[in-house]
Protein backbone atom coordinates (compact mmCIF):
# COMPACT_ATOMS: atom_id res chain seq x y z
CA UNK A 1 0.00 0.00 0.00
CA UNK A 2 1.19 3.31 -1.07
CA UNK A 3 1.22 6.15 1.66
CA UNK A 4 -0.64 9.62 0.89
CA UNK A 5 0.61 12.72 2.16
CA UNK A 6 -1.60 16.27 1.65
CA UNK A 7 1.10 19.11 2.34
CA UNK A 8 -1.12 22.47 1.31
CA UNK A 9 -1.66 26.14 2.66
CA UNK A 10 -3.68 25.88 5.37
CA UNK A 11 -6.46 25.21 5.75
CA UNK A 12 -6.70 23.28 2.31
CA UNK A 13 -4.91 20.42 3.35
CA UNK A 14 -7.35 19.89 6.34
CA UNK A 15 -10.22 20.45 4.39
CA UNK A 16 -9.45 17.78 1.65
CA UNK A 17 -8.86 15.47 4.28
CA UNK A 18 -12.54 16.39 5.46
CA UNK A 19 -13.49 15.30 1.91
CA UNK A 20 -12.13 12.56 1.64
CA UNK A 21 -13.72 10.85 5.00
CA UNK A 22 -16.61 11.97 3.88
CA UNK A 23 -16.19 10.35 0.72
CA UNK A 24 -14.37 7.57 1.24
CA UNK A 25 -14.04 6.86 5.30
CA UNK A 26 -12.58 3.56 5.11
CA UNK A 27 -9.81 4.78 2.54
CA UNK A 28 -9.20 8.85 4.24
CA UNK A 29 -7.80 6.71 7.27
CA UNK A 30 -4.30 6.43 5.46
CA UNK A 31 -4.23 10.00 4.05
CA UNK A 32 -2.38 12.44 6.18
CA UNK A 33 -2.31 15.97 5.95
CA UNK A 34 0.27 18.53 6.48
CA UNK A 35 -1.67 22.28 7.08
CA UNK A 36 1.37 25.09 6.39
CA UNK A 37 0.76 28.19 8.30
CA UNK A 38 2.44 31.35 7.53
CA UNK A 39 4.45 31.46 10.01
CA UNK A 40 6.21 27.87 9.22
CA UNK A 41 9.56 27.67 7.10
CA UNK A 42 10.04 25.23 4.44
CA UNK A 43 12.52 23.77 6.91
CA UNK A 44 9.30 23.58 9.37
CA UNK A 45 7.64 21.86 6.47
CA UNK A 46 10.07 19.46 5.62
CA UNK A 47 10.60 18.61 9.18
CA UNK A 48 6.81 17.87 9.79
CA UNK A 49 6.66 15.95 6.78
CA UNK A 50 9.44 13.65 7.36
CA UNK A 51 7.85 12.88 10.64
CA UNK A 52 4.47 12.24 9.43
CA UNK A 53 6.09 10.05 6.66
CA UNK A 54 7.73 8.16 9.26
CA UNK A 55 5.13 7.80 11.53
CA UNK A 56 2.82 6.16 8.13
CA UNK A 57 5.54 3.58 8.05
CA UNK A 58 4.93 3.12 3.82
CA UNK A 59 7.79 1.99 1.82
CA UNK A 60 6.35 4.08 -0.79
CA UNK A 61 4.84 7.64 -0.23
CA UNK A 62 2.49 9.95 -2.60
CA UNK A 63 3.13 13.88 -1.89
CA UNK A 64 0.26 15.99 -2.97
CA UNK A 65 0.76 19.82 -2.47
CA UNK A 66 -1.22 23.18 -3.72
CA UNK A 67 1.05 25.03 -5.60
CA UNK A 68 4.33 23.88 -7.73
CA UNK A 69 6.96 26.52 -6.45
CA UNK A 70 5.34 27.77 -2.97
CA UNK A 71 6.69 26.33 0.64
CA UNK A 72 4.10 23.32 0.64
CA UNK A 73 5.75 22.20 -2.96
CA UNK A 74 9.11 23.09 -2.15
CA UNK A 75 9.26 21.65 0.97
CA UNK A 76 8.13 18.19 0.05
CA UNK A 77 10.83 18.05 -3.02
CA UNK A 78 13.09 17.79 -0.17
CA UNK A 79 11.33 14.46 1.05
CA UNK A 80 12.23 12.21 -1.48
CA UNK A 81 15.76 10.56 0.73
CA UNK A 82 12.93 9.90 3.52
CA UNK A 83 12.76 6.45 2.95
CA UNK A 84 12.18 4.02 0.55
CA UNK A 85 10.40 6.03 -2.73
CA UNK A 86 8.41 9.28 -2.04
CA UNK A 87 6.97 11.11 -5.69
CA UNK A 88 5.31 14.88 -5.41
CA UNK A 89 2.52 15.79 -7.41
CA UNK A 90 1.81 19.14 -7.38
CA UNK A 91 -1.56 20.53 -8.24
CA UNK A 92 -4.21 19.05 -6.07
CA UNK A 93 -7.52 19.17 -6.42
CA UNK A 94 -10.81 16.46 -5.53
CA UNK A 95 -10.60 14.59 -8.15
CA UNK A 96 -7.29 13.99 -7.72
CA UNK A 97 -7.80 12.96 -3.70
CA UNK A 98 -10.20 10.95 -4.94
CA UNK A 99 -7.97 8.73 -7.23
CA UNK A 100 -4.85 8.19 -4.97
CA UNK A 101 -7.64 7.06 -1.96
CA UNK A 102 -9.10 4.28 -4.66
CA UNK A 103 -6.11 3.37 -6.15
CA UNK A 104 -3.56 3.78 -2.89
CA UNK A 105 -3.19 -0.60 -3.68
CA UNK A 106 -1.04 0.13 -6.81
CA UNK A 107 2.57 0.77 -7.02
CA UNK A 108 3.80 4.50 -6.67
CA UNK A 109 3.91 4.70 -10.37
CA UNK A 110 0.64 3.75 -11.25
CA UNK A 111 -0.33 5.84 -8.40
CA UNK A 112 1.12 9.00 -9.74
CA UNK A 113 -0.06 8.50 -13.19
CA UNK A 114 -3.65 7.66 -11.78
CA UNK A 115 -3.98 10.55 -9.58
CA UNK A 116 -2.26 12.66 -12.33
CA UNK A 117 -5.17 11.67 -14.55
CA UNK A 118 -7.75 12.16 -12.24
CA UNK A 119 -6.48 15.76 -11.92
CA UNK A 120 -6.71 16.34 -15.61
CA UNK A 121 -10.17 14.96 -15.96
CA UNK A 122 -11.63 16.59 -13.21
CA UNK A 123 -11.43 19.80 -14.75
CA UNK A 124 -14.02 20.07 -17.31
CA UNK A 125 -15.67 23.48 -18.94
CA UNK A 126 -18.89 23.37 -19.04
CA UNK A 127 -20.54 24.51 -22.33
CA UNK A 128 -23.04 27.73 -22.16
CA UNK A 129 -26.33 27.43 -24.27
CA UNK A 130 -26.22 28.88 -27.50
CA UNK A 131 -29.39 30.92 -27.00
CA UNK A 132 -28.61 33.70 -25.12
CA UNK A 133 -32.48 33.39 -23.32
CA UNK A 134 -31.18 29.85 -22.50
CA UNK A 135 -28.85 31.36 -20.04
Amino acid sequence: MTGLLLIAHAPLASALKAVAEHTFPHCATQLSVLDVTTDMSADDVEQRGRALILQAGHEDVLVLTDVYGATPSNAAQRLADVQGHVRVLSGVNVPMLWRSLCYAHEPLAALVQRASQGATQGVVLSELPSNPADR
